[in-house]
């Protein structure tokens, strides 16, 4: 029942929050069913703003904003990205000049998953000089005057989450709302997301599960030739494969979950590669799932088509292939990491 709402709603292109609370609440734990629930579990369930407030924040802080966030009362957003800053988070513009007892925040974040939805944005901003150093990180709650929010964003995929535009013109905050000390903004947004980016390579895991089991299902139904495709060789190794690829993508992310539940040196490097792996491996067996459905994996009626497209943006989000770099170190004649996995 579940699925077939969430088909509906991407059709629609709207999820209401109240809909997903019974469901939500009603879950003895998170677990991987598909790209389509992935908006939602990886902003309730697997929540970086939950996070840091609680790791960061005082106790006040702490008491006030996550039992109404952990009983899902209420929704937090992210808020790091801006219209000129995405993987370079360091050059964020959005001020935060302190007045009093209050900050005075100025600027835009884009992109901004539960936009004009959410009760409660964790956001990061400038409250001091350039550079990582002067970015602090403040709680702004729904409704605080200065605080707008943009037009729905119309998306290839995700369409059951709403994305929009994040303004503050002149939004008055009190410094009481900030998490962590000042300076501390940057260190909480890199913190926060390696736990995102497990939280996004575990969604494409969902959604690629869901597409084998499609994909098998389809094979030993549909018949060619007179027979099912199931029988056909080309085919069987084709679903192998992509069993194969699911497999050593889950392994990957429980290795690195592992690694950051344990505090490890290597956590950050073993987040950012299993990332980078599962998104791109899991995308490809959705992509290889609709091809196998032939025609029908290109209709709506068929669930393939929006793992297909809820999972892509999975490969951009938390810092995009191309800047990886920076974040998966190796090891070559002119250059030593300090926090490597082991290497061979």
């Amino acid at each position: 029942m579940y699925k077939r709402m969430l088909v509906g709603r991407d059709c629609h292109g709207s999820m209401p929050l109240s809909s997903l609370k019974p469901w939500l609440q009603a879950a003895p734990a998170p677990q991987p069913i598909s790209a389509s629930t992935m908006p939602f579990v990886l902003a309730i369930l697997l929540s970086m703003c939950v996070w840091m407030i609680d790791t960061f924040g005082n106790e006040e802080q702490r008491h006030r904003f996550c039992p109404p966030l952990c009983t899902m009362e209420k929704f937090a957003s992210y808020c790091l990205t801006e219209p000129g800053s995405g993987s370079d988070a360091a050059s964020l513009l959005t001020s935060a000049k302190r007045q009093g007892d209050h900050y005075i925040l100025n600027g835009s974040k884009a992109f901004i998953s539960g936009g004009g939805e959410s009760d409660i944005y964790v956001v990061m901003c400038r409250t001091g000089g350039p550079g990582p150093k002067g970015i602090s990180c403040v709680v702004v709650e729904k409704g605080t005057p200065g605080l707008s929010f943009g037009k729905k964003e119309k998306k290839v995929g995700w369409n059951s989450q709403p994305t929009r535009a994040v303004i503050f013109e002149d939004c008055a905050v009190p410094v009481a709302s900030r998490i962590g000390d000042e300076g501390q903004g940057f260190l909480i947004a890199m913190k926060g997301l390696n736990g995102g980016r497990i939280s996004v390579a575990s969604c494409s895991l969902g959604a690629a599960h869901a597409s084998v089991i499609l994909t098998r299902d389809h094979l030993n139904v549909r018949k060619q030739f007179g027979e099912p495709l199931a029988r056909n060789q080309y085919l069987q190794f084709k679903l192998a494969d992509m069993a194969t690829r699911l497999v050593a993508s889950r392994l990957m992310i429980r290795s690195a979950a592992v690694a950051l539940q344990e505090g490890r040196e290597d956590a950050v490097a073993l987040c950012s590669m299993a990332k980078l792996f599962a998104t791109e491996e899991c995308f490809a067996i959705c992509s290889q799932a609709l091809q196998m459905h032939g025609g029908y994996g290109y209709l709506k009626d068929y669930a393939v088509q929006q793992y297909v497209r809820d999972s892509r943006v999975h490969q951009i989000l938390e810092v995009q292939r191309e800047a990886w770099g920076n974040l998966i170190p190796c090891r070559d004649k002119g250059n030593s990491c300090h926090s490597h996995p082991q290497l061979p």
